[in-house]
This record gives structure tokens, C-alpha cells and sequence, in this order.
């Protein structure tokens, strides 16, 4: 019987595909190396090898583009005649509910595949991935803090699930705990990017930026490479830091170097790719001819349907191009979503006020963007990444009441981030700019009365 390195039956597989699977397995726990091409190493050594070809199909469901989707929905039927044990089948159905739009419900699914299969490392990142898409901090946190005590410290694995827990810790406020797991977790895996990727955050939400530089600078050699599938985000995070500290010419570089250099036509490198350049534009830098390269990137993948936080991030690209229309036209298919599925209700709740706001914002209507980004901004436990992506509707809105003349809603929305982050350069400056104009207006209105 063959199985895999945490002990599960891999139904059709060899002792040579059973290889190839775990390298594509290590890939993916690493987000470094190619996955794709070593389960079809495992494939082709095996054709009715389940597992892979399930792998294979989840890969493409989480890319959260139309075209790896379409793709994922041909392997899941080409999988219907395969025979597959109990876990497989489970595996399978979570497939189909990402694949429906139904994120909640196959990250409930999950849920309840892990009580069943604790050690199914694969299932257990699939599930965070989940978590993390339909932005909920809890279960980034709960899924692994269920699960991991009952992994011993030696199973293969176990670090991985400590990177995963240190992100959902960082999710749900728990900073110092954070970073106390994800460093453990790196000094078992060095190479563990999304480890790395959580002290990062940790150090962003805490307002750490010169800490932030200095994490990425020391560990650089780790993330950095070619075969790094998260390296762009990383990057990201060092570019958020120089901005904060107002080093915007830092971050610029690193736009054009390799953040967007290499012109990735990957989503989630190029929902980084529109957020950096619109913090610089909000930043007054002028970024210049650069939205156009990646508006056009993005037109292969903003389709309104699938899922709206990357329309969003399209839409944002597409107004610094100057593609007015097409954000017209993306807003209304975002408002015309029927409600069969998590994903559109998504779009018509949450997704459409982002994008009828943000171009609102770029056409200077600030009132008309206060309110939409205002009704939008609860998007937690919606949709939509971390908090420190989601940070741009707040910096949004709170520009917007400044430029506004909103100024009270503009000193209360600064007041708010500063709870939060009160060392943030971006955040006194906010209550500084509003400050220097409330005060004087009340001291009229005072002597008025």
C-alpha cells in the first residue's frame, strides 16, 4: 500500500508517482518550486493516481482566475470514473464547492474533513487558503489550532502548520503569539515563505517599518528566488514599509523592479502590482505611464464573476489607465450577480461599492466616494485577503473625507487607525491634515454661537 509522508493510502499511485506527489506537495507548502510539473511527473507515471490529479485540480480552483478555474472543472469531471477512498471523495467535493463560489461552504467542509483526517496537510492548506479568500481571521486561526496538537513535532509537516497558525494568529490581533510561532515555525523551515510572510505582517500591523525593512533585508536569500511563487508579496510588504516612512521613491523601485518587472500575469501578483501603485497615487507620486501595463494585464482575469476582490484591484488599474468605461461595465456586472452563490453575493454586497468608490475617488466625487467606501468597509468576513490588504479602503476612505472637506469624519476615521496602529506615519499624518483645518472651523463655529 502506497502512502503519503503523513501516512494517508493514495489510491493508483506507485512508489515513483508517490515521489512526484510529495515534491508537488513540499511546492506547495513552500510556495517555491513547480508543483504543477511534478504531479504530471506523478500522472504520467500513473494515470489513475487520484490524489495527484486532485492536487492538481485544487492548485487551479484557489488561483481565483477564469481560465485555471475552467481548468480545474475539466479535471474534476475527467476524476468522476477514478476510484478514490473516503478522504479522496472528501477531497473532491471541497473542490466543487470552491469551484460553485460556495467558499464558506467548502471551507466548513473542510472543517469537518480534518476531524476526520488531522494529518492531511494538503486539506489543512487548501482549508487556510479558504479562510484567507473569504477573509475570516477565525478560522485562519481556529482551523490549525485545532489540528496541530495532535501533531507531534517530528511528522513531516508540522512546521508548515506552524507557519499557517502564525498567520491566522496575526489575523485575529494576537501579534506577540504571532511572531513567537512564525519564528519557531522558519527555524525548523527557513524556506517556509508563508512564515516569513507572517512576522512580516505582524511587523505592518504593529507599524514596525524600519523592523519590517530589516526582516526582509536579513531573510532575503530565503523568499527571493526565481522559483518563488511568493516572493512578489514579499516584496510587496518591504515596498509598504518605505512608503509608511515616506520612501516612496523606494517603493517605486521596487514596482519597477521586482515587484513588476518580470510582468506576472498571476492574480495575486498583480492585486499587489494595482494596490501599490494606488497608494502611490494617492501618495501624490506620479506613477506615471505604468498603469497601462498592468490595466491590460488584467483584462484576462476581471470578469465580474468569479471573484470580486480581484475586479476590484482590476478596476483600480483600469481607472489610473483611464478605462472609465470599463469600470463601468464591471460595476454593473458586479450589481447584476445573481444571488446563487457566495461569490456573487459577494460581488452585488461588497464588490461593487469598492469599485463604484474608488472610481468615484479617482474623479475627485469624494462625497459619493465617502459613501460608498464607507458602506463597504465591513468587507471582513466577506471576502478579500488580509488586513493589511484590505488597508487600502480605509487610507481611501480617509483621503477621500479629507479631500472632502469632511474633516470631522476625516479626524474620527484617523483617530480609528490610530487605535490600531499608533506609531503609523500615514495615520498621524492623517490626523495632522485634519487637525489643521477642523480645529480652526470649530473655534469659528464656538465663537459664532
Amino acid at each position: 500500500m502506497i502512502t503519503d509522508a503523513q501516512g494517508h493510502t493514495l489510491t493508483g499511485a506507485t512508489a515513483e508517482a508517490a515521489h512526484h506527489y510529495e515534491q508537488a506537495v513540499t511546492a506547495f507548502n513552500l510556495y517555491r518550486g513547480d508543483p504543477m510539473a511534478a504531479l504530471e511527473r506523478a500522472t504520467a507515471a500513473a494515470p489513475d493516481f487520484t490524489m495527484a490529479h486532485l492536487l492538481k485540480a485544487h492548485l487551479l480552483a484557489i488561483a481565483t482566475e477564469p481560465a485555471a478555474a475552467a481548468g480545474a472543472r475539466e479535471l474534476l469531471q475527467a476524476t468522476a470514473g477514478l476510484p478514490m477512498n473516503e478522504r479522496e471523495r472528501s477531497h473532491r467535493a471541497a473542490i466543487g464547492l470552491i469551484l460553485q463560489g460556495e467558499w464558506s461552504a467548502a471551507a466548513l467542509a473542510l472543517d469537518h474533513h480534518h476531524t476526520r483526517h488531522p494529518f492531511d496537510i494538503v486539506a489543512l492548506q487548501v482549508g487556510h487558503l479558504c479562510d484567507f479568500f473569504r477573509a475570516n481571521a477565525r478560522s485562519l486561526r481556529d482551523r490549525l489550532a485545532r489540528t496541530l496538537p495532535q501533531w507531534s513535532a517530528d511528522m513531516p509537516g508540522h512546521s508548515i502548520l506552524l507557519g499557517m497558525y502564525a498567520f491566522g494568529l496575526e489575523e485575529a490581533g494576537q501579534y506577540a503569539q504571532a511572531e513567537d510561532v512564525g519564528r519557531s515555525a522558519l527555524d525548523a523551515q527557513p524556506l517556509d515563505c508563508w512564515a516569513h510572510h507572517a512576522v512580516a505582517h505582524v511587523m505592518e500591523m504593529q507599524a514596525r517599518h524600519q523592523d519590517g525593512i530589516g526582516w526582509m533585508l536579513a531573510r532575503e536569500p530565503h523568499w527571493s528566488g526565481d522559483d518563488n511563487f511568493f516572493q512578489v508579496h514579499n516584496w510587496w510588504h518591504r515596498a509598504l514599509c518605505h512608503l509608511e516612512l515616506g520612501q516612496a521613491d523606494q517603493a517605486l523601485a521596487l514596482y519597477d523592479g521586482p515587484i513588476r518587472s518580470g510582468r506576472s500575469a498571476v492574480a495575486v501578483d498583480m492585486v499587489d502590482a494595482s494596490a501599490l501603485l494606488w497608494r502611490l497615487s494617492m501618495s501624490g507620486v506620479d506613477v506615471g505611464d505604468r498603469w497601462h501595463e498592468i490595466a491590460t494585464a488584467w483584462d484576462a482575469h476581471a470578469d465580474g464573476a468569479l471573484y470580486p476582490f480581484n475586479d476590484w484591484h482590476a478596476a483600480m488599474a483600469w481607472l489610473g489607465a483611464g478605462r472609465e468605461a470599463d469600470v463601468r461595465r464591471l460595476e454593473q456586472r458586479l450589481r447584476e450577480a445573481p444571488h446563487d452563490r457566495e461569490a456573487s453575493r459577494w460581488a452585488l454586497d461588497t464588490g461593487a461599492d469598492l469599485v463604484a468608490g474608488f472610481a468615484a475617488f479617482w474623479r475627485g466625487d469624494f462625497e459619493v466616494a465617502v459613501q460608498h467606501l464607507h458602506r463597504a468597509r465591513g468587507i471582513a468576513n466577506r471576502f478579500g485577503g488580509s488586513h493589511a490588504q484590505r488597508d487600502v479602503i480605509d487610507w481611501t476612505l480617509t483621503e477621500a473625507a479629507l479631500r472632502g472637506r469632511r474633516f470631522g469624519l476625516a479626524e474620527a476615521l484617523a483617530h480609528e487607525r490610530l487605535a490600531l496602529r499608533p506609531h503609523s506615519p500615514v495615520n498621524l499624518g492623517f490626523l495632522q491634515r485634519a487637525r489643521a483645518v477642523a480645529a480652526p472651523a470649530r473655534r469659528s463655529a464656538a465663537a459664532a454661537a
